[in-house]
Order: structure tokens, then C-alpha cells, then sequence
């Protein structure tokens, strides 16, 4: 199947149960970067038909975490506003006797499983209601029972091509008949989501491997329904550091966006990383999101699973910062009160690995600074080396050779003390361009051992 781009429609669609983590917004990114590489259009759908969990802030929070990550969609959609439509599904397919009624409760298809199992059997389901009758029903349900329903998949191989599987065929023999409908009338995962891809015609689905056995049954779903079945993609899965698949519950708090977010990580740290972890391709900080779709192949993913490692991004985050022009941090220096000017931002932003940090070296170019002295003569005849202003870059060399030929130090015993004095650190940005900044009055008063 081959779509124009103008037929190209991809989806993600979360369930409102949890927050997003990365795995989450591994789906996302990537079928955004291949709808805007293609031209085509990109769909946010809620999967909120599970009303017992599903929430309207959980359903707020991924849009935030959508909007964070500077992934806007064309589509909205929101399955529990589309519960008619799947009705009507249903309709269809049971009027076609592919969709059956089931009387068993969970205990006894326990019991079924078990026995199965016990003498070597796949635990498939063996489709016994469909052998009860009319009268057989009727009995069940005057007992107080209510069906749960049945999709009746045909019991072949089910082929389709992956984009980065290759050619892949899932046995339906080897499947239990899946269940569409609860026995109180709720819709599962299975059918919402195929109707809602024939309805706003998607035309690829991408999506984990984890997913390639519900392709087989979704694809016969689709075809029931007298639909094509899109062209699938399915990539390997995203693992948390120690090898364990990332949920929206358990250890994988610390891997929500909202956590990264909170903990101050640029979105498109998150995004440069994800396009390319599973890649055999380099991670390199890229500062937009159209230069990622620029770049993106869906065929480069591999199949073998990965780690996600916060020292990766901790990595690309500090890169990016370290690349971005002082036009685009402006607004954010002047939330923060930090807006010293380009000079400022060019000389500390090779030094931060969070943004939240400049703060910190404002507060060391415009004081007030505990200054550490460890030697008051050393700082002493360094304040009294100081040339006059103007200063520019060249005046920290001047200014060090000075101290040098007036003191006898040279090397750690040089720079160090009058780092410590100057900004009260051990570590920090290249003194020529802190130092034009501080101004001769702050760092002569740190120097004498005074909090300007």
C-alpha cells in the first residue's frame, strides 16, 4: 500500500490512565517526524474508554507533555465521545455471526487455561459458546449471566509486510478468539481502535513490537469491517537502565515527562535522543524538530530492544545548551531575571548542563559573592595589579601576567586562588569572559575579601 502525502495520516494514541514517560514519547515523536517528513498529517487520539481509570487530568497532563515536546497534532479525537460509532461496529459484525456472545467467568476460564496447560496444550480458547443454543442462552441469563463478546478470527496466517520487521505472518490458530466487549457493555482496546483507524483513515500505523500479534487480529478486524488495512511499522521496545519495559506505573516514575520536565531537561534533548537511540546513526543535539524530521527513516530502527539512560540525555541536554544562540534563550533568561545580555549567556552556556543554572552565575557576575581567600597577600597584590577600564578579553591575560611577575605564582597556584576570590567557585566559565562582566569595583572588593 502506498499512500500520497496528502493520504498520510498517523496517530498516537494514549490511554488517559497514567502520565507519559519516555517509551510513550518514543511512539509519539516518531510518528510525528514521519507524518511531517512525508507531508502528511499527525493524530492525537485518547483511548479513554476505560472510564474506570481514565481522567480528565490525566488527559490534560499529555497534552502538556505533547506540548512540551513541541509535538502538535492536526487530528483530536476522543474515543468516549465515539461510543455510537463503535456500537454500530458491533452491530456489523455480530449481524455477520463474527461476533459472539460468551457466557464463561473469569474463574472458569481460568480453569480452562490450566487444564489446558496441564496436558501440554497452548491455552487457547476453545470457542465452546459457540456450540450453545438459543434455549441455552436464554437459561444462562436468567441465571444472571451477561456475555462478554467474542471476535471469531480465522484460523490462518495472517501476512503483512513491516517496514522494519520485513515480511511477518501472526497464526490465528494459535490465538484465543479476542474479547471486544465486556460483559458490562464496555469496549476493549481492539475494536475502538480499528474502527477510529478506518474512520479517520490512517494510513500507517507505528507503533511497538509488542504489538505485532494484535496486528494479525486487527487486521481481520479491519478486513470484517470491509476496510484496508493500513501499513504497519513496529519498533523495538524502550527499556528503563536495567533492562525492565517502561509503564506508566512502577519504576517508571522517574522516566514520566513530567518528572524530566520538573527536573529541568530540554524537550528537544529528549526528542534529538529518541529519534536516534536504536539507530545505527550517531546522537548529535539538534536545536528543532523539523531538522529531526529532515533526517528521519523509519527503515534505520532497528529490532532489537534498548535502554533508555538519563546519563544519555543528561549528555545531549548540556550539548544543546551549549548550542543554543542567545536569540533563543532571551525570553528565558528574562523569566528567570538572568538577562545579561548576549556577552553573559555566550560566556556561561558552555558550562551548563541545566538551564535552571544560569541563575547561579548571574548571581556571580552581579554579586552579591562570599569571596574565598586563602591567601590575604596573594589577593591583596592581585587587587592592586588590577588595570583600569575599560575591559574586554584581553584583560584577563594582562591582569594574570601582572599578578604572575608580582607574586612568583604561576599555573593552579595563579588562576585558582583568584577564581576562588572572583566567584567563590572552584569551577566555572573561562575567566576572560567573566571577568569583562564582573567589572573592576566587584572584583577588586571580592578580592580585598568583602560580599559585594
Amino acid at each position: 500500500m502506498t499512500a500520497s502525502p496528502e493520504n498520510i495520516v498517523v496517530r498516537f494514541a494514549p490511554s488517559p490512565t497514567g502520565r507519559l514517560h519516555v517509551g510513550n514519547a518514543r511512539a509519539a515523536l516518531f510518528n510525528w517526524l514521519f507524518a511531517k517528513k512525508s507531508g502528511g498529517r499527525f493524530m492525537l487520539r485518547m483511548d479513554d474508554t476505560d472510564d474506570e481509570r481514565s481522567t480528565p487530568e490525566f488527559a490534560a497532563g499529555i497534552e502538556a507533555d505533547m506540548a512540551w515536546l513541541g509535538l502538535s497534532h492536526d487530528i483530536f479525537a476522543r474515543q468516549s465521545e465515539r461510543l455510537a460509532r463503535y456500537e454500530a461496529a458491533a452491530t456489523q459484525l455480530k449481524q455477520a455471526g463474527l461476533l459472539y456472545p460468551c457466557y464463561e467467568s473469569a474463574m472458569e476460564l481460568d480453569r480452562k487455561r490450566k487444564r489446558q496447560m496441564a496436558r501440554g496444550l497452548p491455552p487457547v480458547y476453545d470457542r465452546a459458546a459457540l456450540a450453545l443454543s438459543d434455549e441455552d442462552r436464554a437459561k444462562l441469563e436468567a441465571e444472571g449471566r451477561k456475555p462478554h463478546w467474542r471476535f471469531r478470527l480465522e484460523q490462518v496466517h495472517t501476512a503483512f509486510d513491516d517496514l522494519i520487521q520485513g515480511h511477518v505472518e501472526v497464526d490465528g490458530a494459535s490465538l484465543s478468539d479476542p474479547v471486544l466487549i465486556r460483559e458490562d457493555g464496555r469496549f476493549l482496546y481492539t475494536l475502538p481502535s480499528v474502527v477510529d483507524d478506518i474512520d479517520f483513515g490512517i494510513s500507517h500505523v507505528i507503533r511497538g513490537s509488542d504489538h505485532i500479534t494484535n496486528t494479525g487480529v486487527q487486521i481481520q478486524l479491519i478486513r470484517a469491517l470491509g476496510a484496508t488495512p493500513p501499513v504497519y511499522a513496529h519498533y523495538s521496545l524502550l527499556n528503563g537502565p536495567e533492562g525492565r519495559p517502561l509503564s506508566k506505573r512502577d519504576d517508571a516514575a522517574s522516566f514520566s515527562l513530567q518528572a524530566l520536565r520538573e527536573a529541568g531537561y530540554e524537550p528537544m534533548a529528549l526528542n534529538a535522543l529518541l529519534a536516534r537511540l536504536g539507530t545505527p546513526d550517531p546522537v548529535e543535539p539538534v536545536l528543532a524538530l523539523a531538522a529531526l524530521a529532515e533526517t528521519f527513516d523509519i527503515a534505520r530502527l532497528g529490532r532489537a530492544d534498548i535502554r533508555f539512560d538519563p546519563a544519555d540525555l543528561a549528555r545531549v541536554n548540556a550539548a544543546i545548551l551549549h548550542l543554543t544562540p542567545y536569540e533563543a534563550a532571551q525570553p528565558r533568561l528574562a523569566a528567570l531575571g538572568c538577562d545579561l545580555g548576549p556577552d553573559f549567556w555566550a560566556a556561561v552556556r558552555p558550562n551548563l548542563a541545566l538551564f535552571a543554572e544560569v541563575a547561579g552565575w548571574a548571581r556571580v557576575v552581579r554579586g552579591p559573592v562570599e569571596p574565598v581567600i586563602e591567601d590575604a597577600g596573594f589577593a591583596a597584590a592581585a587587587a592592586a595589579a588590577l588595570p583600569p577600564e575599560p575591559w574586554d578579553e584581553a584583560t584577563w591575560g594582562l591582569w594574570t601576567g601582572a599578578v604572575k611577575a608580582a607574586t612568583g605564582a604561576k599555573g593552579k597556584a595563579l588562576f585558582m586562588p583568584l577564581r576562588l576570590a572572583l566567584t567563590g567557585r572552584p569551577h566555572g566559565p573561562e575567566l576572560k569572559n567573566l571577568l569583562p562582566l564582573i567589572g573592576r569595583r566587584r572584583a577588586e572588593t571580592r578580592l580585598r575579601g568583602l560580599t559585594d
